[in-house]
């Protein structure tokens, strides 16, 4: 185990609204349990997160997220974190959004924080799925074809061009409105969905980008994770597999597996070179079945959700690596665990209920870690299921009125319903045809 200094504090924030982000209680734990106090800017004080023991102290998102309201926040908590100001806390951002404000707010957090050495354009040059796409170009790295209309018309033309159906993404999805019906990623079958799409792009607040759809199966989709140190070292970096998501085969992983993958590391550490990236990663590859192409999909500048899988032998993960350098302490290299899994039950079970048949060797081997529940930190895991049930329900019941609703008319019309006699005819109910295409797959 390496030594930290456990008189530095870290400092969680995470401005995304999504209540059952794991990634937080895992940075929670890994480092208190290293006796590092760890404090939280999440969603809700009503937060599964809160309940954990590893967390000192907690505080609610601004209700407006905004780089200046972010600044104000951090800049009151140093007042009441433990080691301030001789000893600056470390701040990790758990997700993109916060990334970039971070990156945006170094300056005026410089001497009161600890961060990585990153500015928003270069963020924004991998967290922007645009921007990418154009940064994957420049760096001849495989990657989806990827096409930006300018025009609704040049929209269903250039989705018409890569072959329907086509993967839809907003550019900044942290700039989508909450309870708005947009998704960051949906995979689209007609043309007319893409013009509506497009349409929508004043509400998404960011640009609409079509992509060529690279089919999902099983063994195809990898990540890397990975810290880079502020003189430039990667020692931390590892790949893993996803043996389930949720959705099935396009979503987050639910059972992923720590496996070597010699070909994703050594795409991962060329790309991260060129761009003379620092601090923690969180990168998405797919295989391409018609090349055997590993393609960069998706790259967080945070760490990914997963990132307890690459716990080492150690106990050395991603969000440590950034303690340890940050407060100028050496990072030893991994001493990779090949075959640990991390499973997030709420996903997991999603995924085994629609898809029971399939199995995976993550399943039938033992070893590994489980997002929500730890037996030295179990209320996270029973106040998540609450809130999970309750979330359930919520979406439920709507969906069984709406049920209910469309079957009273059906049930009324096939009581009413005669039967012609001589020289009778019994005119069918008019009704609309039904819409061309074929309807949304969201990721």
């Amino acid at each position: 185990m390496p030594s930290f200094d456990t008189r530095v504090p870290a400092v969680l924030v995470r401005l995304d609204p999504d209540p059952f982000h794991h990634g937080t209680l895992g940075a929670a734990r890994s480092l208190g349990r290293v006796g590092i106090a760890v404090h939280a800017v999440v969603e809700s004080l009503s937060s599964p997160v809160v309940r954990s023991r590893y967390l000192r102290g907690a505080h609610a998102r601004p209700a407006t997220p905004s780089p200046a309201a972010l600044t104000r926040l951090l800049l009151r908590m140093t007042d009441e974190l433990q080691g301030a100001p001789s000893h600056p806390p470390v701040l990790v951002p758990l997700d993109d959004i916060t990334a970039l404000f971070l990156a945006e707010c170094r300056p005026e957090l410089a001497g009161r924080y600890l961060l990585p050495e990153q500015s928003p354009e270069q963020l924004s040059r991998v967290a922007d799925k645009a921007q990418l796409a154009l940064t994957c170009r420049a760096l001849s790295l495989p990657h989806p074809r990827t096409e930006l209309p300018t025009s609704a018309d040049e929209a269903a033309a250039m989705a018409w061009s890569l072959g329907l159906p086509v993967v839809a993404k907003w550019s900044r999805p942290w700039l989508l409105p909450a309870g708005g019906g947009l998704r960051g990623t949906t995979i689209v079958g007609s043309l007319a969905e893409v013009r509506e799409l497009y349409a929508r792009i004043p509400q998404a607040g960011s640009r609409l980008l079509l992509q060529e759809l690279l089919p999902a199966g099983r063994g195809l989709d990898w990540f890397f994770q990975g810290y880079v140190d502020s003189a430039g070292g990667c020692s931390t970096g590892a790949t893993g597999r996803r043996d389930r998501c949720w959705p099935d085969g396009a979503g987050l992983t639910a059972v992923g597996r720590w496996t070597a993958n010699p070909t994703v590391d050594g795409i991962a550490r060329r790309f991260l070179s060129a761009l003379g990236y620092r601090g923690v990663c969180d990168l998405d590859f797919r295989i391409d079945r018609t090349t055997g192409a590993y393609h960069l999909l998706g790259f967080n500048p945070r760490p990914g959700a997963e990132f307890r899988l690459f716990a080492d032998r150690a106990g050395l993960d991603v969000v440590r690596a950034m303690h340890l350098d940050l407060t100028g302490r050496p990072v030893p290299a991994h001493l990779p665990a090949y075959g640990r899994r991390f499973v997030v039950e709420n996903y997991a079970a999603l995924s085994w209920l629609s898809s029971p048949g399939r199995r995976c060797a993550a399943q039938r081997r033992g070893g590994g870690e489980t997002a929500w529940f730890a037996a030295d930190d179990p209320r996270p895991a029973f106040a998540m299921l609450r809130a999970w049930l309750a979330h359930a329900v919520r979406k439920g019941l709507p969906a069984l009125r709406r049920l209910l609703r469309s079957g009273r008319p059906a049930r009324r019309h096939r009581a009413s319903r005669k039967t012609a006699g001589p020289g009778e005819r019994v005119h069918a109910p008019r009704g609309r045809p039904p819409s061309e295409g074929t309807p949304d797959v969201r990721r």
